[in-house]
């Protein structure tokens, strides 16, 4: 594996039950781009991103993260490696403000509990951290809004701190702007274009004008199996891409 590529899975299979969910996947993601993972529903998708970061055993294959296997280890010690997905491991706590819940992604993030108990005097050694990620997400203003109180787009920026406060080298990102309006889109958008600048991000997202934007390079997944690969302007003319993916529907 070279250093041109952070992540590369080879032959990656999953199976249920006699269904293949995933079938011979073989992923290069080249470091310090954007990757976006797209196909109708049923393609596999999902189960890939579980297989990548460990919610899921792969069948077979491997998959290799900066040049070390790391096919049989634990979620946890991927996200210490610095692979880390947002919005299911990044979980917001929707009763504390944003900046109660950027402190203790970076708790965790060196190395201690979850410690509620402990005296704020303790939690405030992460405060000048815990801005900066804020108004790098733009937040700065919700810092003391409590999570269930933000616009959903706002939370989603949020996620996106708590994530960036774990200190990945590799974001996974499910589905980004999933249920969000034109305005949040155009500003998670924005989001991950800036912080693609330090991060390696591969994302499994819907919106093909989302996609058409940020992405540098897309895999095109149907029935589990990659399909085709390459920029937007080159897979809007592959003709097994209009047929299995555009004809199908992107819902």
């Amino acid at each position: 594996m070279s250093d041109e590529f952070i992540l590369e899975t080879h032959g990656l299979t999953k199976e249920f039950a006699g269904f293949v969910a995933v079938r011979d996947v073989s992923l290069r993601v080249r470091r310090g781009s954007i990757h976006a993972l797209i196909g109708p529903n049923g393609a596999g998708k999902t189960t890939c991103f579980n297989l990548l970061t460990k919610f899921l055993t792969p069948t077979k294959g491997q998959i290799l993260y900066k040049g070390q296997d790391i096919t049989a280890l634990k979620p946890a010690d991927i996200a210490r490696l610095g692979l880390v997905r947002s919005f299911q491991i990044s979980a917001v706590f929707p009763h504390l403000t944003a900046l109660e819940n950027v402190r203790v992604a970076l708790q965790r993030q060196h190395g201690n509990s979850f410690d509620f108990w402990r005296s704020k005097d303790v939690l405030n050694v992460y405060n000048d951290r815990a801005l900066a990620l804020l108004e790098d997400v733009g937040l700065s203003e919700f810092a003391k809004t409590p999570a269930v109180e933000m616009p959903y787009g706002r939370k989603r920026a949020l996620e996106i701190a708590t994530t960036l406060a774990l200190d990945p080298e590799m974001m996974l990102l499910d589905e980004p702007m999933a249920g969000m309006g034109h305005e949040d889109i155009d500003k998670i958008a924005a989001l991950i274009k800036r912080i693609s600048a330090k991060h390696t991000i591969l994302m499994v997202e819907h919106n093909l004008n989302v996609v058409a934007n940020l992405s540098d390079i897309i895999t095109v997944l149907t029935r589990g199996h990659v399909l085709a690969e390459g920029n937007y302007a080159d897979l809007t003319k592959d003709e097994r891409v209009k047929e299995a993916y555009l004809g199908a529907g992107h819902g």
